[in-house]
Order: C-alpha cells, then structure tokens, then sequence
C-alpha cells in the first residue's frame, strides 16, 4: 500500500509540475532557514564539550545587589573577585580545582628577543597553573604540570608561537611584553581543532602578578575583594557534589565580606555559579572572557525561521486546495470503489511528506549558497562559527522534514479526503469548497501581517542604521584618522606627525568615543555622600577637546606643560555635575571626588558640553575625561585635503619609527561606520533576508487563491463577458476580494509594528520614529507584489476568449 502511495505521490508531483516547484520552492527556502539555524545551535553546543569534565566546570559570575540584599542592579558579570578563589578552596569543602584568569597581560606588544627590536601584538592572561590541567589543554611542546608553575613563564598556542618564532623550536626562547618583564616560553599548545570559549594566544603564570605588584606595574587585584572586574574564576566541583553545594558557600562569602562593607562607596555583590556548558549559548552577561551567542539571539532568529516556515507550511496549505479541483473526481471514483476516508487521507499526507522529502534536497542546496553569507556576517566571524555538520545533524534534518511535510499536509488532506463522491461524481461545480475559503482567507491574512511587519521592520531598521551613521554626535568625527599605537611612543609619532603640514592636530585616547568601547570607575563626593555614582571615563592628553572640537562650558583643559600633575584633576560632562546634584556647572569647579579603585582624590577643573561618547547609549551618561598617558592606545590625526594623501603621510611616519610592525590606520568615520554596521547593518541583512523570503511565500499563497478562484469562475467569466462586461471590469471583480485581503493584514500589522518597533528604539538616546513616509512605503512595497501577484491570474482570466471556457457547454 505504502509502495502505490508513493507511486501516486510522484506521479502527482511530475503531472502538476508548476504547481508542485511552487510547493516544494516554499519549503525548500523555509526550511534551509531553519536548517541553518539548526546548525548554528548546533555549532554553539560543541564549545567546550572536549572536556570529559565539563559538568564538573562552573564559572563564578557576579551580581550587584543593593545595600539590603533584596534588589539586583544591572546586568550580572562574567568577572568576579579573585580571592574567591583562594577562599573556595582553603575554606571549604567540595572545590577540587579552582583557576583564575586575570587580565592585565593581553592586548601587549611583545619585543622579541635578542635585540627586542621586532614588535608583535598578542593577547592573553595570567593564570593559575592548574588551568591547562582544568581546561584539558594539550601541549604540542612542554610539560603541562608544570610549565606555569614558575613566575615569567608563558605556555603560547601552536599559532601564536608560529608567528613570533615561525619554525624554530619555541621552548627557552624569550620576549619582553611592554613593561611587564621578560617571560620565557614553557609550553606551546596543541592544536586539536577542539572550541573553548576562551580564545587567546598566551597563558602567563599568575605567579608573576606578586612581583608586578610589588614594582608597581599592576594593581592589588589578586586580594582585592571590591575588583570584580578584573578577572575570571572557575571551579571543579569534587565527584557527587552539585551547584547548590557551592552556592552555599559563595552565600557564606557573602555574608563575611560584604554585609559589614570597609567603606560606604564599596559596592556589594553577590555571587553565583555559570555551569560551563551554558557559557555559549548562554545568559547574557557583562564583561565576557570572549565572544558568545546569547540564547535571546538564538530565540529571535528561531522566531524568525518559525515564522518564514508557518508562511511556507499556510501557502503549502493554500496550494494544495486549489490544486484539488483536477483531482476531486479521482478522490469521487476512489470513494465509490470502496477506498475510505482515512486510506485517502494517509494519501494525501504522504503526498506531503514526499514533497517535503523533494524540498529536503533543495533545502540543502538553498543551505549550500546562504552557508558562505552567513559565516560571512560579523558576529559570525567573531564566534568563529563553522557550521558543518555531522550524522545527528543530518538525522535531525530528515526527522524535521517528515515533521514539516506531516503537519503541512494535516489541513489539505482532511479537506480533501471529506469529498462527498455524489457531489464531485455529478458536478465539480457543487463541490462546496467555498466552505473553506474563511479559513484560508485567514491564513492569508496571518501571512501578510508578517510580510508587512517585516517591512516596516526593516525599513525602521535601516533607517536607524543611517541616523547613526550621520547624526550629530557633538564631536568632530570628520577628516580625522585613528593610529592604533599599542605600546609605540606615542608622543614621538605625534611630534613626526606634526612636522606635515597636512597634519592640522593629533591627540592621544584611550579609546574611540561612541565606538562600543566603555571603562567604568567608581566615584563619591569627597565625605559628605555615602552612594557611589559609576562613570564611563576616557584617558585624554590635552589636545583631546581642540582636536576633535568638544564643547568646554566651564572651567578649563589639561595644561600640556603641567605634565604628570594633570593626574590630580579630571573633567566630567554635564551629566555627571547633574547626577552629583552640583546647583551650576560653575559650582562644580574646584570639587573633589573620589575615583574607585584606587581612592586617590581628583579635583574637578573642568565641564564639557555632553557628547555621544556610548555606542547605542539609552541615554547620555555621566562621564569623566582623566588624564592617564598609561592608558592611551589610540593616536587621532586631524588632516586638511584628501584623505589619501594624509593616510600616505601617516604610514610613512609610522613605518620610519616602527618598520616590523604592521601600521593599523583608519578613517575615524569609517571605523565608526564599520562598528554600527556590524549590529545593525547585519540585522538589516538579515531582516531583510527573512522579509524578502516571507513576502514571495506569502504571494506563491496569494497565487494559488488567485488561480483556485479563476478555475471555479471561468464560467461566470465567460458569461459575464458574453453579456458586456468590460476587462476592466472583470479584473476589479475578480481582485477586490484579494485586495480586501492584503488592507485587512495591513490595519493589522501597522499598529503592531509600530507598538514593536517603538519598543526597541526607546532603548537609544537618538533614534528614529516609525514615520507615515515608512509606513506608506511599506503599503507600497505590500500592494506592488501583491498586486503583480493578483494580476498575473486575473488579467489572464479576463481577456481570455469566452469560447474558450463555454465549448464544453
């Protein structure tokens, strides 16, 4: 039975071949959709799955809590304090292993040795020795107990040693890394192709951080309980002990060292265990050792596939209806000699499921073509996404497209297996069909709300993308270049910079404002407030405001002959004199606050104008401009004239000064343009993917209404025609039931674009509104494809010969 059901299907396919590439087109592009996302997931789930004791792995997140451990402040943090660790395993029982990876040691440029003459960029953290052991890391050359035992030593990847070293033998070999000493090569990791959520090129010992300390070159963080920013902490748990375990004494810690604080401007926290697999995907948190995908990420492009499927599986619905009329005497004639209604209706379901089986290889090749756009996506190549899949992978595709095709086909086939034999036996016309039209009228609808709320969607999308490219951010972003300095003498590139004339100014930063990148300090009124406010600051030199014009309403700017003594002083924006409750810019001048971590006073000397130094602020926050040479990692090159040519100048000085090093050059526009496109410029593309795909779906469902309405009424065509009525005419009747349709999912979808497209712009401090001129652009857009679609059936329909359709009368 099961083998002539087949045989039925394939036959049917290939004699309604039209209809059928329709059919399978739609699921075939829904369902690649939903393939690609399954791979994704799929992809996500392999990280850090290598480690036979990955349910045993926990990372010690944290979250801020108010003074009375009731409320929760802020998103939670990946980071935590770093004595929690040496607390976890001296204090209490059931932690087998805890590591902490510290910052401080990335994102230098190391100077190899013997003439420390050759500068490369790397990034890593110090670490406990333990950590290789803990993370399963196998090493290509070393010993892995103990070649982060001894203080300066460093255990590099494959990669990392291939580019300092190319072929040599790494071990014994050494480098200075900035000012942090000279670190010898102990171990070299192997490459095995496994995914960790830590991505780095160097493990440098921890037990290096005490003599850095001590010589002044880092901070007390390793025994600083209020730092929980600096580092991360992960934790073994011992064989039958469980996360609640742990949380009891994380509670304890809580309680010993921060219910009674050493000072009022200390933040309580508390903490809380991530197990490692949920890392990625995972919660979203603050301060992520590296790239991660958040399951809301994960849940929104599901969201987004599920909805471009139930399109494909409603047109698969509408289609098969309207394709029914050839074939109801057959199903009359199957019914008279003796077939019954559930024979018929296993039919028709696996007719189904033999089109989405046809879909299945044409998903795949549809997959193959949007597999490279998608790894090409920023954030995809930031999670170094692979998607390649596996035999699970591949079982789980073949399941889901029965599943597709079964309940695609669930609707068509009771409809279609309910044919009364007399009825289709004795006239087509009788064939009341027309019972169902409500429900697919309806289907029709859901689908081109979605379709316009894709629209609307996308054009608001985009045209936030253009307002953040464009707007005002209260600096001067124009004919500027930024230099990535890293550890280079700043002040030396800046005094050749000065000597061409196309060189109007140069200022030094620590970062790029309104470009994603943010630090954050703690501040307090010097002793009369006991409530800290968290500022973002940058470290400026003192051509920062000139250079890129920013607005001084008060006070002054550093003095670039007062040298270090600028440390004394800091200049904040109008916000923070408001959030500091100071009655006038003026009566801000001369204050002092305190700057957290480290305690040290800072005298206000000056107010900026607020600028847009966040990137997606939700609003203008309090800022605080510090003077900290230390910290500057980028030069900002203001130039008069073409571009070219003074990018031309700034490689020439930067390859005298530094001719190994690879010059980082940008346009500051472009650096801030590249920045915005990869959240929303990538949004935009994909949005706009999954609304182009959800409109032609939607009218391959539009086009089957269209064609089962001309099948039932050529005759009253024809008889219309015969007695006068114009092709005009005929066109208008035939549509407005259609055109009714495509209003009806716009009064639907346009209030609730707007209530959802409001809902996510007020996130941002400058944003767009969902303007008529957007949504009268999205009618437009509706009614062009829908009206194409509609017209190709009905314009056929009545300029067609009435001869034609009355012969056979």
């Amino acid at each position: 039975m099961l083998k002539n059901y087949f045989t039925i299907a394939i036959r049917n396919i290939l004699k309604h071949r039209i209809f059928s590439f329709i059919n399978i087109f739609g699921l075939a592009v829904a369902m690649s959709i939903c393939m690609a996302i399954m791979m994704l997931v799929a992809d996500q789930m392999m990280y850090d799955r290598y480690n036979p004791d990955r349910d045993r792995i926990y990372r010690i997140t944290t979250r801020m809590v108010d003074k009375n451990n009731k409320l929760e402040i802020g998103n939670p943090y990946a980071t935590a304090t770093l004595p929690v660790r040496d607390e976890l395993l001296n204090n209490f029982t059931g932690v087998e292993k805890a590591v902490r990876i510290m910052r401080g040691f990335g994102n230098n440029w190391l100077e190899l040795e013997p003439s420390f003459d050759v500068n490369v960029p790397i990034s890593g953290y110090f670490v406990d020795a333990e950590m290789l052991e803990v993370f399963k890391y196998e090493l290509l050359y070393g010993d892995s107990k103990s070649a982060l035992v001894n203080p300066y030593s460093v255990v590099l990847t494959k990669k990392a040693a291939e580019k300092l070293f190319k072929e040599e033998n790494p071990l014994g070999q050494s480098f200075k890394v900035g000012e942090l000493g000279i670190y010898t090569v102990t171990g070299v990791l192997k490459d095995n192709g496994n995914k960790s959520h830590i991505a780095v090129e160097a493990f440098a010992s921890i037990s290096t951080v005490p003599g850095l300390v001590a010589e002044g070159k880092l901070g007390k963080d390793l025994d600083n309980w209020y730092n929980f920013t600096m580092g991360w902490v992960y934790v073994v748990l011992e064989r039958g002990k469980t996360p609640h375990d742990i949380q009891l004494a994380l509670d304890k810690i809580y309680v010993d060292h921060f219910t009674e604080l050493p000072n009022a401007d200390t933040q309580p926290v508390k903490f809380s265990t991530q197990p490692l697999m949920s890392i990625t995907p995972g919660e979203m948190l603050n301060n992520p050792i590296g790239p991660f995908m958040p399951w809301m990420i994960i849940y929104f492009l599901m969201g987004l596939a599920g909805i471009v499927l139930l399109t494909s599986c409603f047109n698969f619905t509408n289609l098969s209806i309207a394709r029914s009329l050839g074939r109801a005497r057959e199903i009359g004639v199957r019914k008279v000699t003796g077939a019954a209604r559930w024979q018929i209706f296993i039919q028709f379901v696996n007719e189904s499921v033999v089109v989405a089986l046809f879909a299945l290889v044409m998903a795949f090749g549809i997959l193959m073509f949007i597999k490279p756009h998608m790894l090409d996506l920023a954030f995809a190549r930031a999670l170094r996404w692979d998607l390649e899949g596996n035999y699970f992978v591949y079982i789980v595709f073949l399941l889901f497209a029965i599943v597709v095709g079964v309940l695609a086909g669930l609707f068509p086939a009771g409809v279609l297996s309910g044919f009364q034999p007399i009825q289709v036996l004795k006239n087509l016309g009788n064939t009341r069909l027309m019972s169902k039209m409500g429900l697919r009228k309806a289907l029709l609808v859901v689908q081109f709300t979605f379709s316009m709320i894709f629209i609307i969607s996308v054009i608001v999308l985009f045209n936030q993308l253009q307002l953040f490219v464009n707007i005002d951010n209260g600096f001067d972003s124009k004919d500027k270049i930024i230099v990535r300095t890293g550890e280079a003498d700043k002040d030396r590139v800046k005094h050749e910079l000065l000597k061409y004339p196309e060189v109007l100014t140069v200022s030094a930063a620590s970062h790029i404002p309104a470009a994603g990148i943010v630090y954050g300090h703690g501040f307090k009124k010097q002793l009369t407030d006991s409530d800290w406010l968290t500022m973002n600051y940058f470290s400026v030199d003192e051509d920062y405001l000139h250079n890129m014009d920013i607005e001084l309403v008060a006070g002054r700017f550093y003095d670039g002959q007062a040298g270090e003594s600028n440390r004394n002083f800091i200049v904040i924006n109008e916000e923070a004199v408001r959030a500091f409750h100071y009655g006038s810019n003026y009566e801000a001048l001369g204050q002092v606050i305190i700057n957290q971590p480290d305690s040290t006073e800072k005298q206000i000397i000056g107010v900026v104008k607020d600028y847009n130094h966040e990137m997606f602020a939700e609003k203008l926050g309090p800022l605080a401009l510090m003077f900290n040479p230390a910290e500057y990692s980028i030069l900002q090159v203001g130039y008069t004239g073409n571009y070219l040519q003074a990018k031309e100048k700034v490689e020439k000085v930067w390859a005298s000064l530094y001719p190994e090093l690879k010059s980082d050059i940008r346009a500051f526009d472009e650096e801030m343009n590249s920045l915005y496109d990869i959240v929303f410029g990538t949004l935009v593309k994909v949005l706009g993917f999954i609304t182009f795909l959800a409109i032609v779906i939607s009218c391959l469902g539009l086009l089957g209404m269209a064609t089962y309405t001309v099948e039932t009424r050529k005759k009253e065509i024809a008889l219309r025609k015969v007695l006068g009525s114009s092709n005009q005419s005929l066109v208008l009747i035939l549509s407005k039931g259609y055109l009714s349709i495509l209003l009806l999912a716009m009064a639907l979808a346009i209030p609730v674009a707007y209530f959802i497209n409001n809902l996510w712009l007020q996130n941002f401090a400058f944003h767009v509104s969902v303007d008529l001129l957007t949504i009268a652009l999205s009618v437009f857009v509706l009614l062009l494809f829908g009206g194409i679609t509609i017209g190709s059936q009905t314009l056929q329909a009545a300029f067609i010969n009435p001869v034609e359709n009355l012969k056979n009368e």
